[in-house]
């Protein structure tokens, strides 16, 4: 996948931005200290995004997608990442998963925020020479070669019904990747380490990491000063990742709406595992919920964030836009904000009887006629994020854009200016980039590819504009003259997702008819996700 190229804004447009944040910026010391203390400290989609979990970044959940698998439409693709800016060359204690603890991906199948389905990876480290400083001690061919020196196995289970079982063991996880000299065939290691498990495949090691976005967005948002953006942060790191392609009939069907969160369990000085990191959707951690809570939601079960609804109604963040930039907060309570973290859209991805939670939902169904659009939902393609997450999905822009308003009457095109991942995502399983290799580190000199160049300058009021060839447009026109999206099987239409003012309390969160504002630019609602909670 080619990096989308990112042009300035006009002059005239960009001078006047740029007067205006500098303007907003001398008040910026009185608004902020509020707006911060509700935001907290932020960082990339999950990447070291509470205090606790900070220190144990092998236990860190950085990302989870879900998806319809591309190749096989009839089968859906879960990912979690772990092990946030891991540098390729980080040696000699290259990078590895935790043994004993626990990595989950969570599945709810009946929309009442509980797990109907965890998949979980347990690993095991073996170290065959540890009379050498080395990770490998020669060039490594093959899994199974001698000179692969640490080594990672795993088993994988299944919890169902109430009740685990084995599937597999003693499956060996990609290694990491430390260069050119130790793996001259990385490619060959990765086809060995995805597995087939009954009807499923399976996956555990490093990969690139496919967040793609400019961390210093949080960086106030850039301030106003715009010659920070469209560098792509993450560019050139790797996570530890785990991935599992399952057959739909395996979680309900295609008539299905699921949700799907990451659980990070490691064991206590009792020996019992407890619950040190969760996560579903994108950014909630970091720009939702603030600094006192943010260990307290890591641990916490996603049937209880009623406790969490105040953060999603009355958010921190577009106080600091409003300070930098001078874009008036949208009116609070914000319910338009619940169904994207917590309930998802009727008619989209909102199961029945949905009990609210924080979790990427994904209906199992795909909509027919949608091109494909990094903006999902709100950029015309109702198979995008947030009806579940793709990895070539703009979740920044997207979540931008829609806390500033977009699903209620304040359309805008705010975004970081980094449209694509720094190398092309895989076409099969586990679809995930090969990791970055050691030979070319984050830092290695100009020249050497490792580190994406900065995109030109472009106003973070213009970022997160649609591709010139996203279909919102004609979408757009569509519902502007016929009232409906032409949104295929599943049946969306614009009075569908109309929106509805309904009180939304932490008791009730009465959401039965809470629908969303389709503004005129854009032809689908954007929608978000509950979580649920582990059992016993």
């Amino acid at each position: 996948m080619e990096r989308t190229g990112t042009t300035s804004a006009p002059t005239h447009r960009r001078g006047r931005r740029r007067a205006r944040a500098a303007i907003a910026a001398t008040s910026v010391a009185a608004v902020l200290g509020a707006a911060l203390a509700t935001t907290g400290p932020a960082a990339a989609s999950s990447h070291r995004e509470a205090p606790a979990i900070a220190g144990s970044p092998r236990l860190d959940t950085t990302d989870v997608y879900a998806f319809l698998s591309p190749d096989k439409t009839d089968s859906v693709t879960l990912l979690a990442n772990w092990l946030p800016f891991s540098e390729p060359a980080g040696g000699p204690n290259f990078y590895t998963f935790a043994d004993g603890a626990a990595y989950d991906i969570a599945i709810d199948t009946n929309g009442n925020a509980k797990p109907d389905v965890i998949y979980r990876w347990e690993f095991k480290t073996t170290t065959k020479n540890k009379g050498t400083f080395l990770y490998n001690t020669g060039p490594v061919t093959s899994l199974t070669d001698p000179d692969l020196n640490v080594v990672q196995t795993y088993s994988l289970k299944k919890y169902v019904n109430g009740a685990w079982t084995t599937l597999a063991r003693n499956l060996v996880a990609a290694p990491s990747n430390v260069g050119k000299a130790s793996f001259p065939d990385y490619a060959k290691l990765r086809e060995a380490a995805t597995y087939k498990v009954g009807d499923r495949d399976v996956f555990a090691g490093q990969a690139d990491d496919p967040f793609f976005l400019d961390l210093r967005v949080f960086n106030l948002l850039y301030g106003g000063d715009l010659s920070e953006v469209g560098n792509d942060t993450l560019a050139g790191y790797n996570v530890n990742t785990v991935g599992i392609r399952v057959p739909v009939a395996e979680l309900g069907g295609a008539k299905n709406v699921i949700g799907v969160w990451s659980e990070t369990y490691a064991k206590g000085a009792n020996g019992e595992l407890r619950r040190v990191s969760r996560l579903g959707n994108p950014l909630v951690n970091e720009v939702v919920i603030p600094l006192k809570d943010k260990d307290r939601f890591n641990a916490s079960r996603p049937q209880g964030d009623a406790q969490f609804l105040d953060y999603v109604t009355k958010p921190g963040l577009p106080k600091v836009v409003e300070a930098v930039y001078g874009i008036k907060a949208p009116a609070e309570p914000r319910n338009d904000l619940v169904q994207v973290f917590l309930t998802g859209v009727p008619g989209l991805n909102q199961p029945k009887n949905v009990v609210p939670g924080e979790m990427l939902r994904l209906n199992l169904s795909p909509v027919a006629g949608q091109k494909q659009s990094r903006l999902g939902v709100i950029g015309g393609d109702a198979n995008g994020f947030p009806n579940g997450r793709r990895l070539a999905d703009d979740v920044l822009d997207v979540s931008l854009q829609v806390v500033e308003g977009e699903l209620v009457g304040s359309p805008n095109d705010l975004g970081d200016g980094v449209n694509a991942n720094d190398v092309a995502f895989g076409t099969s399983f586990p679809y995930v980039a090969l990791p970055h290799t050691g030979s070319g580190s984050v830092n290695a000199p100009a020249g050497s590819g490792a580190k994406a160049a900065p995109a030109a300058a472009v106003s973070p009021l213009e970022g997160g504009k649609p591709d010139a060839a996203s279909p919102a447009a004609a979408q757009v026109a569509a519902v502007t003259e016929t009232g409906s999206a032409a949104s295929g099987a599943a049946g969306i239409s614009a009075e569908s997702v109309a929106r509805t003012a309904v009180p939304v309390t932490a008791a009730g969160l009465a959401l039965t008819g809470a629908l969303l504002f389709v503004r005129r630019r854009r032809a689908n609602a954007v929608a978000r996700t509950t979580s649920a909670g582990l059992p016993a």
